[in-house]
């Protein structure tokens, strides 16, 4: 069925768990996972105005930012290791993360997404959005959405 599984997080307790779940499906099917990390940006509002952010601030961002995320994919390689399911790492830096996520699927030749819903509701969701959503919406292979 699927051989390859991007596998997103964010840090969140959702995304850990969903982590967990994507390690013992890919154990069942003898698929290989890549857990992933997008960094996003820092906000637009700090690079303009009266506050503005100078270069060395968005240096040190993406290195801090880029740190973090590898820890996050670290935790989920852990998850895979113990299970004996092979792992790759990849953190990169996106516009958006479901981009990031969505693009990360299609150069790394990935034939599912297990993903995490956070399970925003009413106005909440339509404030915010939700990263999953947006996956699913833009997504060319299978997305696995897991609560």
């Amino acid at each position: 069925m699927f051989k390859h599984i991007l596998v997103p997080t964010d840090g969140s307790r959702a995304a850990l768990k969903a982590s967990k779940a994507a390690v013992r499906l890919a154990a069942a099917l003898g698929a290989r996972i890549t857990a992933f990390h997008a960094v996003d940006g820092p906000h637009p509002a700090i690079a303009r105005g009266p506050y503005a952010a100078d270069s060395r601030t968005f240096v040190n961002y993406e290195k801090l930012a880029r740190a973090a995320g590898e820890e996050l994919v670290e935790a989920v390689g852990k998850f895979a290791k113990a299970a004996g399911v092979p792992c790759a790492s990849l953190v990169t830096t996106a516009r958006t993360p479901y981009e990031g996520i969505v693009e990360a699927a299609r150069k790394n030749r990935c034939d599912a997404i297990f993903i995490a819903s956070r399970g925003r509701r009413g106005l909440e969701r339509l404030l915010v959005g939700s990263v999953t959503q947006k996956v699913l919406a833009h997504a060319t292979v299978p997305v696995i959405v897991y609560r």
